[in-house]
């Protein structure tokens, strides 16, 4: 038997699909008699291919079982004949695959439909005492659809997504997939009506149904290895997607499945039409893995700039597929999706015999950054390389770029590479070079704990990129942001750091001559972005009570601020750009892209505005603030920081309406824990403002928002 199956090997025609290699071949005289059949019968020796990924749910490990117990019901289903060495020999089933006279996308006939949807009805009848024993983790009510459910998104995160993270986590998290999208599905799934569980075939396909040469019977389903048991409505589910029926069809099998269903377990159409959604979701959800890894996978076989765009379509679908079910946000463009394919690929190590590839690696250094003593050509290519090979928990996705954590050969700290994200639209404005900034602070030499600059450039394909020095944790966690706000020490460390940058000659950044009213220029910097903002933000705002641009300003401008000496500003001093540190200076501050001249006060009650601040903490930061700046720097700051508190209520009550409605950067934590506040939010601004809250037209857009 083991000359037979290694015979079967070595032969060169055989089908392939995702998990074995099929080889029909005729019995030879030793194996007939061993198996039971004539010699010269035709069999299918059945080959698991070893280097297939992991990217299916599998609930039994013997196909053979499975077949053994569904012959009892579908009498012409394969039947296995011996089993060597892991692989199997199954009777052959002579016929036609669907896939080959109907190709996918291509409407199904309609007796064709009603016959699979009689298959599919037909499983339900085969006994769970003929079929192997269930896993242990397995809901034990058999009619627990939501349990069953979960149960499923659960074995996609352990035999899915865990084996192949090391490899591809990376590449997900710069595609925005957390690596807790799938246990998050589960925790979503709702109530859901109750159904008698039983056999499901879960896997079928135009591939995997055999239209037989006598008719008798006309369809046969074949493959059986990832069949499972429990809510019908789930096979239902995967056959409607995996069919690639045209969506018109859809109705048309849904029907006929139920119609088919009433005949054999009229139990199993309970909530179909409210629940069949949730199992779509599911496999629209967890098939975003396969199809990203195959997508990825099929550039190391055959690299080719038609094999690359081929990629990036693929790849773009199946997000677009997932985003509803896994609730992505910021789905990324076609572009940003080549970028992050060509990084992963090149960050192989085995792009060996594509030069011309090898050669677009290279990188274009920016005339404006001159190379960094420390960190020389040679270590930004090898800085690039590490990039696309980075572990998913070193890669950081936030509002407006993605942080690559890698480490370099030569340098005893890892570096980051960031790069901006080009499908993020973000209301509010950089004023200054972030690399500029940086540069400011470290020839300054102030006390001031933030990232060095160490190279800037272009990369292909055109793809932007700076490497900063790292400032996380050296032990694979990622970074430690206060959240929840700032220890006693780390609000000292912060206002001693602030009160550094009064220090920094803010003249390298920004030149100009004579300080303007930076009180008059942040409103109509905030009378702009309300005025730009899209109209479907704007109309929502106007039904929520929030004033026009013109309004805005009249009654923002009944406000005066004192002057005071303009330093270097932060400008955006949230959680999350603050990383706590093991000395002195307890915080570094990260993130310098939003970063402007102007009074110091702003700086300090934006960072009070956007992180929970309790009011002991809030009065000793001010305290330390006054006593060390001089006078210059604090006059009259009582009475003003009112003013600059309620400036960022508006804005936050503007910006933070329009990423409800946008979906913009939703997927960054301080941006969902702000959105999550929201009610709180508009009640405090309108107050801000003077002006009432009122009663929508529709009550439950109040409800909502609450």
């Amino acid at each position: 038997m083991r000359a037979f199956v290694r015979a079967a090997e070595s032969t060169q025609e055989s089908t392939s699909g995702h998990h074995n290699r099929n080889y029909v071949l005729p019995l030879t005289e030793d194996v007939a008699r061993l198996v039971g059949r004539e010699a010269g019968t035709s069999v299918t020796v059945r080959i698991r291919r070893s280097e297939a990924l992991p990217v299916v749910i599998r609930t039994w490990a013997d196909e053979a079982a499975i077949l053994g117990a569904v012959r009892g019901v579908l009498p012409h289903a394969p039947e296995c004949l011996a089993k060597v060495d892991g692989h199997s020999v199954h009777s052959f089933v002579e016929g036609v695959p669907l896939s080959t006279i109907c190709g996918n996308g291509k409407p199904v006939d309609t007796l064709l439909i009603k016959a699979l949807a009689r298959l599919l009805a037909q499983m339900t009848q085969v006994r769970r005492t003929a079929l192997p024993p269930l896993p242990d983790r397995w809901p034990a009510n058999h009619s627990d659809s939501r349990g069953f459910l979960r149960t499923l998104a659960h074995l996609a995160d352990e035999q899915v997504r865990k084996p192949n993270w090391t490899e591809f986590g990376g590449l997900f998290k710069a595609l925005g997939i957390a690596d807790d999208a799938l246990l998050r599905f589960a925790e979503r799934v709702p109530p859901m009506a109750r159904r008698p569980y039983s056999l499901l075939h879960a896997d079928l396909h135009r591939d995997n149904l055999i239209f037989s040469y006598d008719g008798s019977p006309p369809l046969i389903c074949v493959d059986w290895e990832l069949a499972t048991y429990g809510d019908p409505l789930h096979d239902l589910a995967t056959h409607l997607v995996r069919m690639q029926y045209p969506g018109d069809q859809w109705p048309e099998v849904i029907e006929a499945w139920a119609e088919a269903m009433g005949e054999f377990r009229p139990s199993a159409v309970t909530g179909m039409a409210r629940d069949l959604r949730h199992y779509v979701d599911f496999e629209r959800a967890q098939s975003v893995y396969p199809d990203v890894m195959r997508a990825a996978r099929s550039l190391k076989e055959s690299f080719t700039q038609k094999s690359l765009d081929e990629a990036t379509v693929e790849v773009h679908r199946a997000l677009r597929a997932a985003e509803e079910p896994l609730g992505l946000r910021n789905v990324p463009s076609p572009d940003e999706i080549e970028r992050a394919l060509f990084r992963w690929l090149a960050s192989r190590g085995d792009i060996g015999g594509h030069a011309w590839l090898a050669q677009a690696y290279d990188w274009e250094p920016d005339p404006r950054m001159p190379e960094h003593p420390d960190f020389p050509r040679s270590s930004v290519h090898e800085a690039l390389l590490a990039e696309g090979a980075a572990p998913a928990n070193r890669v950081f996705k936030g509002t407006a770029h993605l942080n690559s954590v890698v480490r370099v050969p030569g340098m005893s700290e890892p570096v980051v590479v960031r790069r901006r994200l080009r499908n993020v639209s973000r209301r509010e404005p950089s004023y200054l070079s972030e690399h500029t900034v940086l540069h400011a602070i470290e020839t300054s030499a102030v006390r001031v704990a933030a990232p060095r600059v160490l190279a800037l450039g272009k990369s292909h394909p055109n793809d932007l990129f700076a490497v900063h020095t790292y400032v996380g944790t050296e032990t694979g966690a990622p970074p430690d942001h206060p959240v929840n706000g700032l220890l006693p020490h780390e609000a000292d460390a912060l206002v001693d750091q602030l009160c550094e940058l009064t220090r920094v000659d803010h003249t390298m950044v920004a030149p100009v001559t004579v300080e303007i009213d930076f009180y008059e220029w942040l409103k109509e910097q905030l009378v702009g972005l309300v005025r730009n903002l899209p109209k479907e933000s704007l109309q929502l705002a106007r039904t929520l009570g929030l004033p026009d641009d013109w309004r805005l300003r009249e009654i923002l401008s009944r406000h005066t601020v004192s002057r005071r000496t303009h330093v270097l500003l932060h400008g955006d001093l949230n959680p999350w750009n603050l990383v706590r540190r093991d000395d002195e200076l307890a915080l570094t501050i990260i993130d310098w892209e939003m970063a402007l001249v102007g009074d110091p006060l702003y700086d300090l009650v934006r960072h009070m505005h956007l992180t929970p601040t309790r009011p002991e903490i809030r009065a000793r930061m001010f305290r330390r603030w006054e006593k060390q700046l001089p006078k210059h720097y604090t006059k009259n700051w009582s009475r003003d920081s009112h003013v600059y508190r309620w400036i960022e209520l508006v804005r936050s009550a503007y910006i933070d309406l329009d990423r409800l409605v946008t979906g913009s950067s939703l997927d960054a934590p301080n941006v969902r824990r702000a959105v999550n506040s929201y009610a709180a939010t508009l009640t405090a601004a309108t107050a801000s403002l003077g002006l009432p809250i009122p009663a929508t037209a529709n009550p439950y857009l109040a409800r909502a928002l609450a």
